[in-house]
């Protein structure tokens, strides 16, 4: 039975609130300017001051005195009831501006290339994106030609102006 009753002891003093280890402690500072912290007390000749210990609590600060007070103090339900919450349409600072003149939508062109498909508006690194590295490119004036040649039934030339865009209809 007393090592149960010395358990139980042991239960209660580590369940005591945060406060209550709070101490005293000895600020002492001599001629030179030099200070000491000690719970014992100053040699002779030092100034002695009594520091109040408070040890932190998380979710509180310490206030100017002895107190410690929460973060952030408790709302009213009619503080919080009252504020309405309007949704406002984002504002377009900047859009993106592709070489192409933005003739598809990021939707649109991960749609073609996701279907093999080329369209106008599209670059080379799309196309190489939807049908492969070309079987050759033939490069006249200021136009690009890709040649893919027939795989699976299916053969395709794609022409890109000098920008490096696809020109009209494939």
């Amino acid at each position: 039975m007393p090592a149960n009753r010395h358990l139980f002891l042991l239960a209660n003093l580590l369940c005591l609130p945060l406060w209550a280890s709070g101490q005293t402690v000895h600020r002492c500072e001599n001629m030179a300017g030099h200070v000491t912290f000690t719970t014992l007390s100053c040699e002779p000749g030092e100034n002695l001051s009594l520091q109040q210990i408070h040890p932190y609590s998380p979710g509180s600060i310490a206030s100017t005195g002895p107190t410690v007070g929460p973060l952030l103090p408790e709302a009213e339900w009619r503080q919080t009831s009252a504020i309405e919450t309007r949704r406002k349409e984002p504002t377009i600072v900047g859009q993106f501006q592709d070489r192409c003149g933005n003739l598809l939508d990021p939707r649109q062109r991960r749609d073609a290339i996701l279907d093999r498909r080329i369209m106008p508006g599209m670059t080379q690194q799309d196309v190489e994106s939807a049908l492969g590295k070309p079987d050759s490119i033939k490069v006249k004036n200021s136009s690009t030609r890709y040649s893919y040649k027939a795989k699976k039934g299916r053969s395709a030339e794609v022409v890109f102006d000098e920008r490096g865009c696809v020109k009209g209809n494939p």
